[in-house]
């Protein structure tokens, strides 16, 4: 029998099962619908290694062999870390799919990936029955009772099994599968905006050296990491799971994340650091101020993506620190920026064993301010790697020259700092001017009409050649009292005449993948000048 790697995840647990049986290093807390807490669901190492093996026991039992693949589909419950877990103590793989995904695009991950089955929340069980005649590899699914109210009925439920019976009855302890940290562990797909979904092969080593992440993060022995992001992406798996079940860090997980109840639940867990992503800072700095926004137990905000027109604002009025990253779930390297070191807007430099640079299309290096695709490879390397399950040929075009080209634009200063710019076909140029979307929203976001707000670009009216209009996509607090009118004087007062929207979309919510990134592809085909709840300045 080999010893123990605490890279291995079904190791790790079971060491600290060992070491820490009962600490409480993971708690799920839940609002419900009508804004009363329900009762927390709390895990500790014994009770994780108790119920992941109950898993595992299953998947043998229907003849789940090492390499085979199943999916969670659920929001943050305590059954997806133990499926997790369960995934490797069998050698097999799991596949996190957004429980809000549907239709075709469910249909093509569950096919892409070749899963034999599925443990998913009731609230899904609907949406994966209606493609299983898509599905020729699906055998098996298993269903969590979440306690939901609202869950709308499966078409067939006596197809389904039930995961509350399997964590509560005994079995037989299963034996670790993996042998070695190069086995992959999970499968996670990319947002599939430009294409179909590709399916990133991460191993058990990727995974438990993003246990070690909270070293650079800056954790405190005594650190309680928060997270409302889905566990189906890796920021939440980076931030909070993996380096709380390396450290004990006893973190705290939402089922979904809510901007007006996140400072509540830090306060009620004496939550000492969280994530956010994208628009998420945007839409917590839009909430109107309280005098005690200051009064939190939040040292440290881990952020990928902090507008720079509100980062200071942001850090004084909640009185945190922001250690902005850069990463790519791909390969496409990580950089990162401690709390008071390095210019405000930069997301920071290389980590220790990476090359990271901007290039140009032919693979030469930008000079300092220039605009180039940001590249990385292992230091030393003369190639980078990525692995997109079943597609060689993606994982070929994603290397040239060596280097992982990461699709994302930005420049670098003249000390090495690096800086995020656009995703590529994602710039806005309004009359000549590159309009930063972060100065609008930031604008936008401290009118008190605004609950939410995403800035993106459509192509130009006026047809000029890489010209495009504004839109604000605007989330109101009361639609019935929204005033345009008051908004656009808002903006003149605030922006510079080129950054004003062209327009206004008016929306009920601002749709986002389950890493909070707005889907602007989504917004776009809502969009149209005469569109219901579009307007511009004086219509």
């Amino acid at each position: 029998m080999r010893d123990r790697n605490p890279f291995i995840l079904a190791d790790l647990v079971q060491i600290r099962a060992d070491e820490k049986p009962d600490l409480d290093v993971l708690t799920f807390e839940h609002w419900s619908l009508d804004g009363g807490a329900t009762k927390d669901e709390v895990r500790s190492y014994a009770d994780l290694q108790t119920n992941a093996n109950r898993i595992a026991a299953s998947l043998v039992e229907r003849g789940m062999e090492p390499g085979d693949r199943f999916a969670i589909m659920m929001r943050n419950h305590p059954e997806f870390a133990e499926a997790m877990i369960a995934a490797s103590i069998t050698g097999c793989i799991f596949v996190p799919i957004d429980p809000r995904t549907r239709g075709e695009k469910l249909a093509f991950l569950l096919r892409n990936s070749g899963c034999r089955g599925v443990f998913c929340a009731d609230y899904c069980a609907a949406a994966l029955q209606e493609v299983r005649g898509q599905t020729p590899d699906l055998e098996w699914l298993f269903a969590l009772d979440s306690g939901d109210a609202a869950v709308e009925a499966a078409g067939d439920p006596g197809a389904l099994a039930s995961l509350n019976e399997i964590l509560s009855a005994p079995a037989e302890t299963v034996r670790t599968r993996v042998e070695e940290v190069t086995q992959p562990l999970q499968i996670i797909y990319t947002s599939g905006t430009t294409g179909d979904p590709k399916g990133i092969v991460g191993d058990h080593m990727r995974f438990g050296g993003t246990g070690m992440l909270g070293a650079i993060f800056g954790y405190q022995d005594d650190e309680r990491p928060y997270t409302g992001l889905s566990l189906t992406h890796n920021n939440a798996q980076a931030t909070a799971l993996a380096p709380a079940l390396m450290s004990g860090y006893r973190a705290v997980f939402s089922r979904r994340f809510s901007k007006s109840k996140l400072w509540e639940v830090c306060r009620r867990y004496d939550c000492t650091s969280f994530s956010l992503v994208g628009g998420m800072a945007t839409a917590i700095y839009s909430e109107p101020p309280r005098e005690d926004d200051a009064d939190n137990p939040v040292r440290l905000v881990v952020s990928g993506g902090m507008p720079a027109p509100i980062w200071e604002a942001f850090e004084r009025r909640f009185d945190v620190q922001i250690f902005e990253f850069y990463g790519a779930s791909d390969g496409g390297g990580m950089a990162y920026k401690p709390p008071g070191v390095g210019p405000v807007g930069s997301f920071g430099k290389p980590m220790s064993g990476l090359d990271m640079r901007i290039l140009d299309e032919d693979g030469k290096e930008c000079p300092p301010g220039v605009v180039g695709e940001i590249c990385c490879r292992p230091e030393g390397a003369e190639e980078a790697s990525v692995e997109y399950f079943g597609n060689p040929e993606a994982s070929r075009k994603k290397i040239r020259g060596g280097w992982n080209r990461s699709g994302d634009m930005g420049h670098r200063d003249a000390e090495g700092w690096l800086y995020f710019d656009y995703r590529i076909g994602g710039g806005i140029r309004h009359n000549g001017d590159f309009v930063n979307p972060g100065f609008v929203e930031k604008v936008i976001a401290e009118d008190r009409q605004v609950s939410d707000v995403f800035v993106y670009g459509v192509p130009a009216a006026s047809q000029a050649p890489g010209e495009k209009d504004v839109v604000a996509a605007i989330v109101p607090e009361d639609p019935a009292g929204f005033d345009p009118g008051a908004l656009f004087t808002h903006c003149r007062k605030g922006l510079e005449p080129n950054f004003v929207p062209s327009y206004l979309q008016l929306v009920d919510e601002i749709p986002k993948t389950a890493s909070e990134k707005p889907q602007e592809h989504l917004l776009q085909g809502r969009f149209a000048p005469d569109a219901p709840g579009v307007c511009a300045e004086g219509s």
